[in-house]
């Protein structure tokens, strides 16, 4: 029998998972483009690899979080580094095209199956320990700052490895020559990331205890995984609190496609060169996460000051929005002074939509139950990426200058818009009864009555 786990053992590890997980991650953000153009690929082929990423990503982050709800959070997260292992080895090593865009798709699909076991597992262990109505705002907080920290980290050391090859007796040439040109200096970030892929495996093996659950065969599982999906989505059909907290994940998408596509440019324009630019944006990138973790770490204290969750949602999103305008407002200035108000606008949008994410996934799990945490996670996680695309069209057909920024910060102000009325509610927190109870139920009936209406909650959303 499987001893239960205390609340301060599960956030340690789950904290753990987190670093693991998302340090591989952060190794490749600045290699991996650059790596790609050392093969030899072009632009257009380097396009391509993304959308593979993305294509797969979307198309399996449903299913997946259904195959999460009835498996087991520990067998799909172990899925996921492996997908992931296999993925960094190919690009790392590959040099043909197909081998690198199969690796890319094998990175969406393990990002599309990490969107949310450990976090259910997480609330789980939470619930099980202290009820339903148990608070886990500060377990999510410090699992988004150490998923900060790690990306922060990663992005440094994945910069600095390949120079650091390359200077001095130029071990990156040795390496180079020795492997036939296969290992390139910038290939050694992404091994390195394989490497702790499989760190990442044995640890959610070995150190992520879950209750037994139900026995179910194959046809089990792809039977009930529609069912699951099918009851996710109505989650936030028929739940108001559920739908603003899907909503307000496609705000933060669409701020996020707007920072993240406009600042490379940016950068290399305010240094007059791509090469200074991009070590500008990796040193914002890091900044960014620091930022996020930051506000991550904040968001209990956050709530706290606000008076509720719901209130904390709408500070956290005006925060990022204020942000997403200072850089509306100086994209057509150099100056110092403009330069300043644009750095502190990129940390503000970061700080706000770190300090949002906790609150809203606490108000997320308050209102469903075990059965289809994970599948609520991958819609809202979902939602996020489909708006992140969408938004990204829109402002690659914009002119240069400040509207693409106003863009982002319209929807995230849009976003805080939707809790005004909710936040005014006298109860303290939003109610602790779960959609759904079915401790007692087989895999095969989660499919079915999930949305119990609570004719208490208004619907002010949309």
């Amino acid at each position: 029998m499987i001893r239960p786990l205390d609340i301060d053992t599960a956030r340690r590890r789950y904290v753990t998972v987190c670093v693991l997980f998302w340090l591989p991650m952060g190794l490749t953000i600045a290699p991996l483009i650059l790596l790609f153009t050392a093969r030899g690929m072009t632009m257009t082929a380097i396009a391509g690899f993304f959308a593979a990423h993305s294509l797969t990503a979307a198309a399996l982050e449903l299913p997946t979080g259904g195959l999460s709800d009835v498996l087991g959070r520990r067998a799909v997260l172990a899925a996921a580094g492996l997908l992931n292992l296999v993925a960094l080895i190919l690009q790392g090593l590959g040099t043909a095209p197909w081998l690198l865009g199969l690796g890319m798709a094998l990175m969406g699909a393990g990002r599309a199956l990490s969107s949310g076991p450990a976090e259910a597992w997480y609330v789980d262990i939470v619930h099980a320990h202290s009820g339903p109505g148990a608070e886990a705002r500060t377990g999510l907080g410090r699992g988004s700052s150490a998923t900060s920290a790690a990306l922060a980290a990663g992005t440094l050391l994945g910069g600095a490895l390949p120079w650091l090859l390359g200077s001095g007796p130029d071990l990156g040439a040795w390496l180079s020559e020795a492997t036939s040109g296969r290992v390139l200096p910038l290939s050694v970030p992404l091994l390195l990331g394989a490497a702790v892929e499989i760190a990442f495996v044995l640890y959610v093996l070995t150190a992520l205890p879950e209750p037994s659950r139900p026995s179910a065969t194959l046809r089990d599982v792809l039977r009930d995984i529609p069912a699951t999906v099918a009851g996710g989505l109505r989650l936030g059909a028929h739940d108001a609190l559920v739908r603003r907290v899907f909503l307000s994940a496609g705000a933060a998408g669409s701020a996020l496609a707007a920072i993240e596509l406009l600042t490379p440019g940016r950068a290399a324009a305010l240094t007059g060169a791509s090469e200074s630019g991009a070590v500008l944006f990796a040193a914002l990138a890091c900044a960014g996460f620091i930022c996020s973790g930051i506000g991550s770490h904040l968001a209990p204290l956050t709530a706290r000051l606000a008076g509720t969750g719901e209130r904390a949602v709408v500070v956290s999103l005006g925060t990022g929005a204020s942000g997403l305008l200072l850089l509306g407002a100086t994209a057509g200035s150099t100056g110092v002074g403009s330069v300043i108000l644009a750095a502190t606008g990129y940390g503000l949008v970061y700080l706000g939509l770190g300090a949002a994410g906790p609150s809203e996934n606490d108000i997320l799990h308050r209102r469903v139950a075990s059965a289809v945490r994970a599948t609520a996670l991958s819609v809202q996680s979902l939602a996020l990426q489909l708006v992140a695309a969408l938004t990204g069209l829109i402002v690659g057909t914009l002119r240069p200058g400040p509207v693409p920024w106003l863009l982002g910060s319209i929807a995230l102000l849009a976003g805080a818009l939707l809790w005004i009325h909710r936040s005014g509610s006298a109860s303290p927190d939003p109610g602790t009864t779960p959609l759904l109870n079915n401790e007692s139920r087989s895999p095969s009936t989660i499919g079915r009555d999930l949305h119990q209406p609570d004719a208490g909650q208004p619907d002010a959303g949309r």
